[in-house]
């Protein structure tokens, strides 16, 4: 979105140090700017300071720096606190889209789910609005988010942003940023549990999306799962729900699997069905998916255009992405990112995929209030779908927990009858396992 320094400098309550200039969003990592970004020298683990005239040097035509801390060469917006100035152009930007994007401002947030739901309403917002946006990768903090917003392009019809949780109260912020119109819950889950005392706070920190709506917003809620569609009564206006059970208005049902875990879908609202192949493994993408033709529906897309559209979503790396390693196993990288909710959906996932053996690299979950609990249930769970599990760096599982080395020698060269799930948590950083499984030279 195009600003000049003078225009930041006003919302900002900075100054501006140096000729006006025009920028075409904003960015806080010099190392990944490009050429027309505003570079945001943010003072975290690293003082963002060092680097303005490396962003200069890849083109950024100003900086927001703090007061007094201005670099000769460039043009500088000086503010007070770099990180309450992003917040602030964020604001901006989403007081700009509200001219062109108008009802159709689209937040997602829930335990599981939020990326690979919003790169499918995306693609489903797409079918109507060619300039609909989203948000790059995960991003959906407190500095993610306005950068998404400056990122939208000038006339931007549609926006898809992810607003994500550690804290209470961390929702409702980013809502105070950019109040969506179209506010979606795709489940409640225990991640981060641990943070804020336990699920059920959880749920009511999730509830700020919906209740942040204004009365001419839509709530877009799992009817599958109860904790999400008891926000029902917090909805000041329309609610549509999506899921597997008969109540829900947009309703999804698995009508076949194939061998990578893809599903054929079909899709119904009211006397109205279409079926399709989704290209993401699991049925819990094909909830993701009914939960994108729900917010097609609120944003005035047809909905047989809506399910049409699925299949041409963006595939979020390290979720639900197979490969194949040079002796032929089979690889589900799923390492992102795993609570309990997406732990248990990518083993079925895997247990589908027909093959002689079966294997899960698990990481800890982290941010669980009771962990013991949890992982004791996927380690179940895995042993009932004829799984072996193996742990990577934790004995929560039960088992003494395995090096790097050793899960990698515990699943051992297999080939082409053999299949492995990776998955843990940011912190495990499982990852890791699938580099060594598909390059094995370099593990």
């Amino acid at each position: 979105m195009r600003m000049t320094a003078a225009e930041v400098a006003s919302c900002t309550g900075g100054a501006v140090v140096g000729p006006d200039t025009v920028a075409d969003g904003v960015w806080t990592d010099s190392r990944t700017i490009t050429p027309g970004q505003a570079f945001v020298a943010l003072v975290t683990e690293n003082d963002g300071h060092e680097y303005v005239g490396d962003a200069f040097a890849k083109g950024a035509p100003f900086a927001i720096v703090e007061r007094g801390r201005a670099v000769v060469g460039g043009t500088c917006v000086e503010v007070d606190d770099t990180a309450a100035a992003l917040t602030e152009v964020g604001r901006m930007c989403a007081a700009r889209l509200r001219a062109t994007a108008a009802g159709r401002v689209v937040a997602v947030t829930g335990s599981a789910g939020k990326t690979s739901t919003k790169n499918l309403i995306h693609a489903v917002l797409l079918a109507r609005y060619p300039s609909a946006h989203k948000a790059p990768g995960s991003f959906n903090n407190d500095y993610g988010v306005p950068m998404t917003l400056a990122g939208a392009p000038d006339g931007c019809e549609a926006i898809v942003l992810e607003y994500g949780m550690r804290w209470e109260g961390e929702i409702a912020r980013l809502c105070g940023v950019a109040r969506p119109d179209i506010a979606v819950v795709t489940i409640v889950g225990d991640a981060h549990s641990e943070r804020v005392g336990g699920i059920e706070a959880v749920a009511r920190i999730k509830s700020e999306i919906v209740s942040s709506l204004a009365a001419d917003g839509t709530a877009v809620l799992n009817a599958d799962d109860p904790r999400v569609a008891a926000m029902a009564s917090l909805a000041p206006g329309r609610v549509i729900t999506y899921g597997t059970s008969e109540n829900a208005e947009v309703h999804m049902a698995v009508v076949d699997t194939d061998d990578r875990g893809r599903v054929t879908a079909r899709f119904a609202r009211g006397d109205a069905y279409v079926s399709t192949e989704l290209e993401h493994p699991g049925e819990h993408m094909a909830m993701n998916a009914a939960a994108a033709v729900a917010v097609g529906v609120a944003a005035g897309v047809p909905f047989a255009d809506a399910v049409d559209a699925l299949h041409r979503a963006d595939h979020a790396p390290m979720r639900m992405e197979w490969s194949t390693a040079p002796d032929g196993t089979r690889v589900l990288d799923d390492s992102y990112n795993a609570n309990s909710s997406s732990m248990e959906a990518a083993l079925r996932t895997l247990a589908s995929a027909p093959a002689a053996h079966r294997f899960a690299v698990l990481g800890a979950i982290a941010e669980v209030s009771d962990p013991g609990s949890v992982h004791a249930r996927v380690a179940s769970l895995a042993s009932d779908l004829g799984i072996v599990l193996v742990p990577l760096e934790t004995d929560l599982y039960g088992p003494p927990g395995l090096t790097l080395e050793g899960a990698l020698a515990a699943v051992g060269p297999r080939g082409a009858d053999t299949v492995v799930l990776v998955k843990g948590s940011r912190a495990a950083h499982a990852e890791r396992a699938v580099w060594g499984l598909l390059d094995p030279r370099g593990s």
